[in-house]
């Protein structure tokens, strides 16, 4: 293997499934000792069976909910305290619900941020004084290219969210430098999780069919990029984004796609 991970202690919220399985799933085979969090007590089981079986020199299931900042913030305290340290937070947690903007309430706006948002800074903000501690801490933040780079309809208010992620990555990590913690972001592109696969084998064609790598990414995809990010080789690097989205954000027309 060309980095190194398997002295890493890793925290990743959202880690139970989607996404946040898949990044988990990436540094258990490169043999880190892993927490992974998330409100379901049985998905967090679930995950951790497979988690063991990849190699993971520990597994920590922490139950908690990074949108109350008491209780989340707990919660990353319990998974730090049981892997006895944290080199990598990987602040994952986040939903996509579809609305169209004339239908938004006040509600699913509130709900969203209180995750997407203020889920990511109360987890890095918990998680600080552990990563200064490492002396090699990283922070890495699941964002899109929805919102950012790109747009798409009844996801007004989610795209609002991860841009707004990006806008807390780069002063945070202006902050966070002095204290040796770097802090980046991945922005994926279509992802191959429950919830994609739940809109059915047409919608999954038609997203194929504009990526010009012509696959819908495996949620290890976005992990072998955070992974990266977390390396030693990698602590030179903070306040930037990595796109991972098999070309999807390329081409001008979706024609262009050979």
């Amino acid at each position: 293997m060309l980095f190194d991970l398997s002295d890493r202690k890793v925290l990743i919220t959202g880690g139970s499934r989607g996404i946040g399985l898949g990044i988990a799933s990436v540094f258990a085979r490169a043999g880190a000792a892993v927490a992974i969090l998330a409100r379901n007590g049985e998905t967090l089981a679930t995950a951790a069976g497979r988690l063991a079986g990849l190699g993971a020199s520990a597994v920590v299931t922490v139950v908690g909910d990074v949108t109350d900042r008491a209780d989340g913030q707990a919660a990353i305290g319990r998974g730090i305290a049981e892997l006895g340290g944290l080199d990598v937070l990987c602040a994952n947690a986040g939903a996509f619900p579809d609305a169209k903007l004339a239908d938004l309430s006040e509600q699913q706006v509130d709900d969203l941020f209180a995750l997407n948002v203020k889920g990511t800074i109360w987890a890095v903000q918990a998680a600080i004084p552990a990563l200064e501690a490492s002396a090699r801490g990283r922070v890495v933040i699941t964002s899109s290219i929805t919102g950012p780079v790109t747009g798409y309809p009844g996801w007004s208010h989610y795209g609002a969210t991860k841009a707004a992620q990006l806008g807390f990555m780069r002063s945070a990590a202006l902050e966070l430098a002095p204290k040796g913690i770097t802090v980046n972001a991945v922005m994926p592109g279509s992802v191959l999780t429950d919830a994609l696969a739940a809109l059915g084998d047409g919608a999954i064609a038609s997203m194929r069919a504009v990526i010009p790598l012509h696959r819908i990414a495996d949620p290890e995809d976005i992990g072998a990029a955070a992974a990266f990010l977390a390396t030693t080789e990698a602590g030179y690097i903070t306040g930037q984004t990595l796109i991972v989205d098999g070309g999807q954000t390329l081409p001008e027309i979706p024609q262009a796609v050979l």
